[in-house]
């Protein structure tokens, strides 16, 4: 999905910080979506960027700066430009991971989606704003399909009346190129397809401004010098060797050019921002200049790269992004090179691409009837043909995103179904870590110090639980004679450790050196593209390399304990599916229900999390040690030992019930779900989840489809056939939730987008507007 995002800086400085306002939306409508949030006082942050500029600028590079500007000593200072920007790094995302903010950057992460394309707008009128690395924010690092650009804070669009051109119209100026080469540009620009290039090389003043006045220019372009001076940085092109200009010397033949429908402006020079600020006055709809100087071979590189994908048919934003951060190859004699680029936006313009410079609309003559009542024959094809285009979508993963969006809207929408009274929690949150340090105790890069988890144990072999589960990484050997004995000699006890973690040398994390293999599981979840851990791996052949040697995951080995008393053990079908009894736990399959593609290696299913507020009682390691718990709240229970602080030890997930950070569990919760759906699934008969077979899900989307055209033919009034698919909607909702109750995940997303697919389709594909005046038509010329 397209998504604009907008973040306007209306007022504020760094010494009194800065009011934010966030604007979230669908592209080329208005914003759904608006927050209020503050950045707090930083004032070292631009002396941070001083620096760091001051280093770039005497790293000695030809840069296309004023040719007076040049440096000429070849001084090495890439080290401390590299250091510089790595600091200037930090410190800006501490900035920006400020309390104040957070409420903006929850809204963001709870809006969209790592696979959302987003075009991030950012609007200030602080220079030093517009100055700083906007592309290394951590937050922005997450969307691999996102593009942040500039903008000024007052804007008006500009309506063109033009007819476009039958080609791409591009005006090529190259100024003062002492010192540089700019041969290299002119060969990429008249390398485009579909375009017509006129070169003016070091123009005087006139010739230039006749150019701009004489012609429907579509991108005008420039390289060579240029600078941005003064308090104010005005912005100078060096058109030759003796004149320069601002742009407010150009101000009228600009005007007249952007009226004329001068879509956008790419200056390949140095220091453009003040360039940029000057022509967003103008109103001009897209502009991409260089914030500082740029070396001549990146200027020469950036290029190529931007044209290639720009009019190979990325959108323009899309386009930058590659060639940006393409330069990356070249940081190791430019330092900071993917610093440079950057879009100037006016934001009442729509996004571009190459080819909607040669396009325009038809009108629709509006007294023509919408719809024609269709026949059955068409319904039927109709909904053959869009349960085809849906299902294709999904096989591709594009409605992946939606199924899990509706997928967990239903796990929420559960009646509660209470704890389960086998498991009991013990937590370590933040008192008890404060506990341990007053007491002195070493902790050693874990939760627990030797000495509590020797008095927890002990207080916990008391009172008889039938398995302890121990969710806390000891990679290292317990020094207390009587805890290493412990440890090795507690039967009920489940070590853990971590298969799927990578380092340089080894892989995973290792488990306590005194709990045999026998009594170890792994910690491993899996997690989706969106980072919501929806399904539960029971068993995995370990990596060859792996520390983590054993087969059975730890909410696994916890529930054989539990079991095992009953006279329940682990078999396995001739299909490698795991049985307990008479319950065979199913494997996903590897194409499921919402899934694009699903890793087979191991033992997999969907987790149907229990419904409830709270998985089981929970009390914390301080409450356990003091003698506050009942000891029948222990005895022939699964004890779970975690952690559940914020602070040293962070260990929490996002699910079903929640994504941001106040909502996502602790890892503790999450493997006391899973241990209670294999114990529920095995004692109680609770459904696990499952899902239907690709040829079962088709037809369950075809009947869905068949079913909109069924409406479409029957119902001929406009308002009646939208009432009767939004309640038919509602009844297909219902089917799916009651389904997921019963363990079937169906697909709600694919169905419900073929049922009002099909309806789209067969009012367009029926209505003689279409036959007679193409609505709202795009063609080329």
């Amino acid at each position: 999905m397209s998504k604009l995002v907008v973040l306007k800086f209306a007022y504020g400085s760094f010494e009194q910080g800065f009011a934010v306002t966030l604007q979230i939306g669908e592209e080329c409508d208005r914003p759904t979506t608006e927050i209020m949030g503050k950045l707090p006082p930083c004032p070292e942050i631009p002396l941070y960027y001083s620096h760091w500029q001051t280093i770039y600028r005497r790293l000695g590079n030809v840069y296309r700066l004023d040719a007076d500007q040049v440096q000429i000593t070849n001084v090495s200072m890439t080290q401390d430009c590299l250091n510089t920007s790595h600091i200037l790094r930090a410190r800006f995302n501490t900035w920006l991971r400020s309390e104040e903010f957070r409420p903006i950057r929850e809204k963001w992460l709870e809006s969209l989606l790592p696979t959302d394309q987003v075009r991030v707008i950012l609007q200030a009128e602080n220079s030093h704003l517009q100055r700083l690395p906007w592309h290394l924010w951590d937050l922005l690092e997450r969307y691999p399909k996102a593009e942040i650009a500039l903008s000024s804070p007052t804007y008006e669009r500009i309506p063109k009346s033009r007819t476009p051109n039958k080609v791409v119209n591009i005006l090529a100026i190259v100024g003062n190129s002492e010192g540089i080469d700019t041969h290299a540009d002119l060969e990429l620009l008249q390398q485009c397809r579909n375009a017509d290039v006129c070169l003016l090389v070091e123009p005087e003043r006139k010739e230039l401004t006749d150019h701009l006045w004489e012609k429907n220019w579509d991108i005008l372009f420039f390289a060579g010098h240029s600078s941005s001076q003064g308090k104010d940085g005005t912005g100078r092109i060096y058109l030759n060797k003796t004149d320069s200009l601002t742009i407010g010397e150009l101000k009228y033949a600009l005007k007249t050019a952007i009226e004329r429908g001068l879509q956008l402006a790419i200056f390949n020079s140095c220091d453009g921002l003040g360039l940029a600020q000057e022509l967003a006055d103008l109103q001009i709809p897209q502009m991409i200049v260089m914030r500082e100087p740029v070396p001549d071979r990146v200027a020469q590189e950036f290029l190529k790269y931007l044209i290639g994908s720009f009019a190979g048919g990325d959108l323009l934003y899309q386009a930058v992004r590659q060639a940006r951060e393409r330069l990356q190859g070249l940081e190791d004699r430019f330092p900071c090179a993917t610093w440079l680029p950057v879009i100037f936006q006016n934001p009442s313009q729509p996004p571009m691409t190459w080819d909607c410079l040669t396009r325009t609309y038809k009108k629709v003559n509006p007294s023509l009837p919408l719809v024609t009542k269709p026949g059955f024959q068409v319904a039927f094809f109709s909904s053959v043909v869009m349960t085809a285009i849906v299902c294709g979508l999904r096989f591709l993963g594009t409605l992946q995103g939606l199924e899990f969006q509706a997928f967990d809207q239903m796990m929420r929408s559960r009646p509660d179904e209470g704890p389960d009274s086998r498991l009991l929690l013990v937590t370590i949150d933040d008192n008890d870590l404060a506990f341990q340090r007053q007491n002195r105790e070493e902790l050693k890069g874990t939760s627990l110090s030797d000495k509590s988890l020797n008095q927890l144990l002990l207080t916990l072999q008391k009172y008889q639980p039938r398995a302890i589960g121990l969710d806390i990484y000891r990679d290292f050997a317990a020094e207390p004679k009587d805890l290493i004995s412990r440890l090795q000699q507690t039967n009920n006890l489940i070590g853990v450790c971590k298969g799927s973690d990578t380092t340089e040398k080894t892989k995973g994390i290792a488990p306590p050196p005194e709990i045999p293999v026998e009594r170890l599981g792994f910690s491993d979840f899996l997690h989706d593209t969106d980072g919501v851990v929806r399904r539960q791996l029971l068993f995995m052949t370990p990596e060859a390399a792996s520390l983590c040697t054993t087969h059975y995951a730890l909410s696994t080995q916890l529930a054989f304990r539990y079991l095992l008393p009953l006279g329940i053990q682990p078999t396995f079908t001739p299909q490698k599916q795991l049985q307990l009894g008479k319950t065979v736990l199913p494997r996903l399959a590897s194409r499921a229900s919402g899934y694009q593609s699903i890793d087979a290696n191991g033992g997999q299913l969907l987790l149907n999390y229990r419904s409830t507020k709270k998985i089981a009682e929970q009390v914390t390691f301080t409450q356990l040690i003091s003698g506050q718990v009942n000891p029948k709240a222990i005895k022939d229970r699964i004890v779970l030992i975690g952690v559940s602080a914020k602070g040293d030890f962070p260990d929490y997930w996002a699910t079903p019930y929640g994504n941001n950070l106040d909502h996502q569990l602790a890892g503790v919760i999450v493997q006391a779900h899973m241990v209670s759906q294999i114990l529920s699934a095995v004692l109680d008969n609770r459904p696990l989840l499952q899902v239907w077979s690709p040829w079962q899900e088709i037809l369950w989307i075809w009947i869905w489809s068949f079913m909109g055209g069924l409406l479409t033919w029957r119902i001929s009034s406009q308002s009646s056939l939208v009432v009767a698919v939004g309640v038919t909607s509602g009844v297909l909702y219902l089917f799916c939730f009651g389904l997921l109750i019963w363990g079937f995940w169906v697909p709600f997303i694919p169905s419900s987008a073929s049922l009002v697919g099909t309806v789209g389709v067969i009012l367009v594909q029926n209505s003689k507007f279409k036959i007679q005046n193409s609505k709202l038509i795009r063609e080329n010329i």
